[in-house]
């Protein structure tokens, strides 16, 4: 088993934990706003000083790779491969939408969310990704993925395999304006953290699947566009 330190920065919540054998043993989080690259660093080594633990002593870093943000995925995933680089350690990825399901798990276990028929529902994390856009995905209860990751434009038609088979889920930042244009879907309250990150990266770090520490990048999923505003500056 191995002590792990989970970053997650794809969204609007900074989430920074200590992990020991799959477990949060200390956390900071905030949800003010997209301001990570100031907070991320002191939530680190906020929780070094709280648990008296030092980064040599860390077995990996695990960090969210995305869909999310462009400019948070590159936060968080900039500041682990620093850590990688100075302490010499491993570095994990975990899918963002992966580590939200596995919060909605947790949360319905811990009785946090009440959903009917949960064993034959179906999971969908969603990440908000603008205007109706989200980055989603479909899990089992079990956790088992169903479909690729992608990006959908939602509207009526939206999921209309999945709606039909029964139960669908939906949750995370992207999921609150879903709700109204899929009356027949359960919205369920459950944000980013990584308290959904933490099982997954023990795992990855049992199988010895680890990341290039040089070479790795964010999944963005579709590429960041720069628009040219149409007012004249000058």
């Amino acid at each position: 088993m191995a002590l792990i330190l989970c970053i997650e920065t794809g969204t609007d919540i900074c989430s920074v934990g200590l992990a020991r054998d799959g477990e949060i043993v200390s956390l900071r989080e905030s949800d003010e706003g997209r301001d990570h690259a100031s907070k991320v660093g002191v939530f680190v080594d906020e929780l070094f000083r709280q648990t008296g633990i030092t980064p040599d002593e860390i077995d990996a870093v695990a960090v969210g790779k995305g869909p999310g943000s462009y400019t948070g995925l590159r936060i968080g995933v900039s500041f682990a491969k620093g850590l990688c680089y100075g302490t010499g350690k491993p570095l994990i990825a975990v899918g963002s939408l992966d580590a939200l399901m596995e919060v909605a798990r947790e949360d319905y276990e811990a009785g946090i969310i009440d959903v009917p028929d949960w064993g034959t529902a179906k999971l969908c994390p969603m990440v908000d990704a603008r205007r109706m856009e989200v980055y989603a995905q479909i899990f089992d209860t079990e956790g088992n993925p169903l479909t690729e990751v992608a990006a959908e434009v939602v509207d009526d038609h939206s999921f209309a395999v999945w709606r039909k088979e029964g139960r669908l889920v939906i949750f995370g930042n992207g999921a609150v304006k879903c709700a109204e244009v899929l009356p027949d879907v359960t919205f369920v309250d459950v944000v980013p953290s990584v308290r959904g990150m933490a099982p997954l990266a023990q795992k990855a770090f049992d199988r010895g699947e680890f990341a290039d520490v040089a070479y790795f990048e964010p999944f963005y999923l579709k590429d960041f566009v720069v628009t040219t505003s149409k007012k004249k500056l000058f």
